[in-house]
């Protein structure tokens, strides 16, 4: 049986130990009112008491309802100071100049919010002596399943080596709310999204094929081939060598 008890504590004991070696005052990281974003907060406010919440809500209805309403319930629950910055304006204006010199097609409309949302995490941390907290867990890394340069970018990551199955089995061990463990996973990048739906099968499957390699072939072919083409986000920037 495992043992979450002790597993928190090391988990604790790594972020507190990254704070000291920087040097820094705190920590940030973005509060989406979800899953990830919950054991991180939970896991950071614990190590280090000055740890801040941001809820940057971006376009989506969902932003502005229930994923602000569980990401402040969340951190009311577990005393995590939040604020919340709207970026519905930042979008809008970035959009209004990008529509002189390009055409925007959807995939790289839907990545502007989560560029924009880690900008905003580094202006703070920047401001206040802050390091900036990733909320990625390996399920979604293993298919690619996040933003380069958006939610993938964070100074450490205190999660990075946990399915979304164990995700949700931390969150009930900690007592997190269950409105956020039962609904479903969304990153919230326009209205009615959800995580399974975009990758075309559920985390149950992912994490049983990250784990056992066992799941339905056809499942197994479209993780396959996410992971395939997702590679350039799990390696480091290519640079030029001389030989």
């Amino acid at each position: 049986m495992r043992d979450y008890k002790e597993e928190f504590k090391r988990r604790v004991a790594f972020i507190k130990n990254i704070v000291a070696e920087s040097g820094v005052n705190g920590i940030v990281f973005g509060n989406s009112g979800g899953k990830d974003s919950a054991l991180v907060g939970i896991l950071c406010k614990s190590a280090c008491d000055n740890t801040v919440g941001v809820v940057m809500p971006c376009s989506s209805r969902r932003n502005f309802g229930e994923d602000l309403i569980d990401a402040r319930e969340f951190a009311d629950k577990f005393k995590i100071e939040t604020r919340v910055v709207d970026l519905t304006p930042v979008k809008e204006a970035e959009l209004k100049q990008l529509s002189n010199v390009v055409k925007m097609v959807p995939a790289s409309e839907i990545n502007i919010a989560p560029r924009l949302r880690m900008t905003t995490l580094y202006a703070i941390a920047a401001c206040e002596s802050r390091l900036v907290a990733g909320t990625g867990n390996r399920s979604e890394t293993y298919v690619g399943y996040f933003t380069k340069w958006g939610d993938g970018a964070h100074d450490f990551n205190p999660i990075s080596d946990l399915t979304v199955t164990e995700i949700y089995e931390f969150l009930r061990y900690l007592d997190a709310p269950l409105r956020i463990i039962e609904k479903a996973p969304s990153a919230g990048l326009y209205d009615a999204q959800t995580d399974e739906a975009d990758m075309g099968f559920k985390y149950s499957d992912l994490d049983a094929y990250i784990t056992t390699g066992i799941v339905n072939p056809d499942v197994k072919a479209r993780i396959d081939d996410m992971h395939r083409r997702s590679q350039h986000k799990r390696e480091g920037i290519k640079r030029f060598k001389d030989v």
